[in-house]
């Protein structure tokens, strides 16, 4: 599978407004315009869904625990796979909670296929491989052996959740292997799989990055197919098909899927926005958002609007040749400066976040009626009061 050599810049096409056509990749005299980074690659799924250190922290519970050493239990497992002996789920738990290596790696495919093959017919809520092998994956950095084997025909059921699925486009993602991960993508669909949230957000993700006509097509058949069945789209794949729209020049569908945003109050979907006013000509607009941004006297807790210094070279470069208009951009992006609204963070920087998590409520007025070490009710008179 080739999955190197993925580096190189995709650029937004943003018409200026004499030619009606595309601002020139190749010009010095303004900075790239929406540029994907090389070096900005990073990971969309948090760790709520990859849960990589809850997994690490249990193989580090299952090595004290265990009799014995790493090499004879694999020995021994090797000698039960070459015996056809039948794999427990218990003894494939444990082999996969013992892997360090892509030498062990190698058992572990060979372990699941057979295991799968086992047991191909299993009730409903049994335990799930897919996910466990796929942390395993993403923790040694094998991703071209977890796309390979979500798309292995003999293993067609065993990643049975959308979570396999995520965690191979996340690990892709995150090296810059988009057509692979789309690839990907593509075989969840063809195999059933539920696309949830945090697949739409993959999805979108991945078609955003690669930038192609048929990537667009992709993403606007996956966009109308969700919301035809009322499933429920996350801001931030909303946010992927606008972008993605403006890079295709589909204005109308970008505002058009913009409008669909229930809360656009943050910094991409404001930058967003002001990108749209901007290539619809509608400069004037542009010009009213940005002066009425500016907040010089409000505290430090309160959280004001941000925007990429990228969108104003853009902004500039838009206002050539009406200079009382451009001057008047030029005051309001240097006083969003002076108050410290204008971000060195790139638009690309902004979609591609790696977000932070569910946020845990912290409970200040819970008080707690058992104990934590024997789980017998406190008998404290502050707790009776």
């Amino acid at each position: 599978m080739a999955l190197r050599g993925m580096a190189g810049c995709v650029r937004i096409l943003l018409h200026d407004v004499k030619t009606k056509g595309p601002i020139c990749a190749n010009a010095t005299k303004h900075s790239d315009c929406w540029t994907c980074r090389v070096g900005a690659k990073r990971h969309l799924l948090s760790e709520d869904i990859i849960r990589l250190h809850e997994f690490q922290k249990r193989k580090l519970a299952v090595a004290h625990q265990m009799y014995g050493g790493k090499e004879e239990y694999f020995q021994t497992f090797n000698q039960k796979l070459q015996r056809n002996e039948l794999i427990l789920k218990d003894e494939l738990k444990l082999l996969l909670h013992l892997c360090q290596t892509s030498d062990d790696m190698v058992t572990a495919k060979s372990a699941i296929c057979r295991y799968h093959e086992e047991n191909r017919n299993v009730a409903f809520g049994e335990f799930k491989f897919g996910p466990l092998f796929m942390r395993l994956c993403y923790e040694l950095g094998l991703e071209e052996l977890a796309a390979d084997a979500v798309k292995d025909k003999n293993l067609k059921g065993f990643f049975s959740d959308s979570t396999s699925f995520n965690i191979v486009m996340d690990m892709l993602f995150m090296k810059g292997y988009y057509n692979s991960a789309l690839e990907v993508l593509m075989d969840m669909r063809n195999q059933g799989v539920t696309v949830n949230k945090d697949a739409f957000i993959m999805a979108f993700g991945i078609c955003y990055k690669l930038n192609t006509p048929k990537s667009y097509q992709i993403c606007t058949t996956l966009l109308e197919e969700a919301q035809s069945k009322g499933h429920h789209v996350p801001r931030q794949a909303f946010c992927f098909v606008v972008a993605l729209a403006l890079k295709q020049n589909d204005i109308e569908r970008a505002k058009s899927v913009y409008a669909q945003i229930m809360n656009t109050d943050s910094p991409i979907c404001q930058n967003l926005k002001v990108l749209m006013l901007a290539t619809s000509g509608a400069m004037d607009d542009v010009l009213s958002i940005l002066t009425s941004a500016v907040m010089p006297n409000s505290p430090m807790f309160v959280k004001k609007p941000a925007f990429s210094q990228e969108v104003g070279e853009v902004l500039l470069l838009r206002t050539e040749d009406r200079p009382l208009l451009q001057t008047q951009v030029e005051r309001a992006l240097a006083n969003l400066k002076l108050t410290g609204q204008l971000t060195t963070l790139s638009l690309d920087d902004m979609l591609c976040r790696t977000p932070s998590g569910k946020r845990r409520p912290v409970g200040l007025l819970e008080q707690r009626t058992s104990s934590r070490r024997t789980f017998r009710p406190l008998q404290s008179t502050l707790v009776s009061e």
